[in-house]
């Protein structure tokens, strides 16, 4: 099958192929496990991490890719929950211990990092960590849903937004366009207010619902109940607690941060950014629930994600325009 492999770690500032496309054997699935053949899979920033050794793999090369959309083509010993033929989806989680706390358990196991993931033609996963697709969706629209949507649901559930409250997206890429649109479904009387790098993306985030978007730094013009950071960067962590009103909430949404701008948190003042009873909570990976749940959400809703669609053999094209480019919504390879 093809496949492209990180076979190292590498800086994407100077490198353009940090994957190399090769034909490697098809897998075959163990007991309890199905193969998939990869319809689609999405490409998220956590890859860059793993590519630039922030969230290095166990071992190389490896297979990443964890927003995978595929069919069951083979089912291994001891599988009755799924048939074959049927669409399904698999996430970061590939496995744990079931548990209602299995996002971090020791048990963890990341699709695409610890174990090869969905950039190839096929992947195994355990049964219980692959989850049927709603059929309102197509493959490409689905892919982000697996990672991108589904964190963005557990960051709102962990925000404790409500009702009437105002709410802060700090970043506006593939998750953070999801979580806009959840809360639109959630909490239609929830103002949201985003925050991004670059002027362009203001124009898509008040297209896409929010009632106020400016540059990362900027003062939003209401005090915020909570934000959820879906950035690289340490610069919005500080300038997202400046924003937040006394008890305020800030959920960080990312399994790793950059160096590149950690003397920001040197602005960090207890006074502004920290008093007052200010919250700090991280999102640490996702649970299969999460994934359930929100996919279950998405479909009755109806909210779609915006992509832009690459083939498999460019891969290292979209990762290279994630991470130097302006995002607008979520890149997806269509196999």
């Amino acid at each position: 099958m093809r496949a492209m492999l990180l076979e190292r770690v590498c800086s994407l500032d100077v490198e353009d192929t940090p994957l190399r496309l090769a034909n490697v054997p098809t897998p075959e699935p163990g007991r309890g496990e199905v193969l998939l053949k990869v319809l689609a899979c999405g490409v998220c920033h956590t890859e860059i991490d793993e590519i630039e050794g922030r969230t290095a793999p166990p071992r190389y090369p490896v297979i990443p890719g964890h927003e995978v959309i595929g069919r069951v083509v083979q089912l291994g010993e001891g599988v009755e929950a799924l048939d074959l033929d049927q669409r399904v989806g698999v996430g970061w989680i590939f496995r744990s211990d079931g548990s209602a706390d299995e996002n971090v358990s020791n048990s963890f196991v990341a699709t695409g990092r610890d174990v090869n993931g969905g950039y190839a033609e096929f992947m195994t996963v355990p049964s219980r960590y692959a989850y049927p697709v709603p059929e309102t969706f197509s493959d490409v629209e689905a892919a982000p849903l697996l990672c991108a949507g589904a964190i963005g649901y557990r960051a709102v559930r962990l925000s404790g937004i409500r009702a009437g409250q105002r709410l802060g997206l700090t970043g506006f890429g593939g998750s953070a366009h999801l979580v806009l649109k959840l809360v639109q479904y959630l909490y239609p009387d929830v103002e949201v207010y985003v925050f991004v790098r670059a002027e362009e993306t203001c124009e898509f985030a008040v297209e896409s619902g929010a009632v106020w978007a400016g540059v990362t730094e900027a003062q939003a013009p209401e005090k915020l109940d909570a934000v959820i950071d879906t950035t690289p960067a340490w610069l919005p962590i500080v300038a997202a607690l400046g924003n937040l009103k006394p008890g305020g909430r800030l959920v960080i949404n990312a399994i790793r941060k950059e160096d590149r701008d950690r003397e920001s948190l040197l602005k960090l003042s207890y006074h502004d950014h920290l008093w007052m009873e200010k919250e700090i909570k991280t999102v640490a990976n996702i649970t299969g629930r999460d994934i359930r749940e929100f996919l279950e959400i998405a479909a009755a809703a109806g909210f779609k994600p915006e992509i832009e669609i690459y083939p498999l053999e460019a891969a290292n094209e979209a990762l290279v325009s994630l991470h130097r480019g302006v995002v607008r919504g979520a890149k997806v390879l269509k196999l």
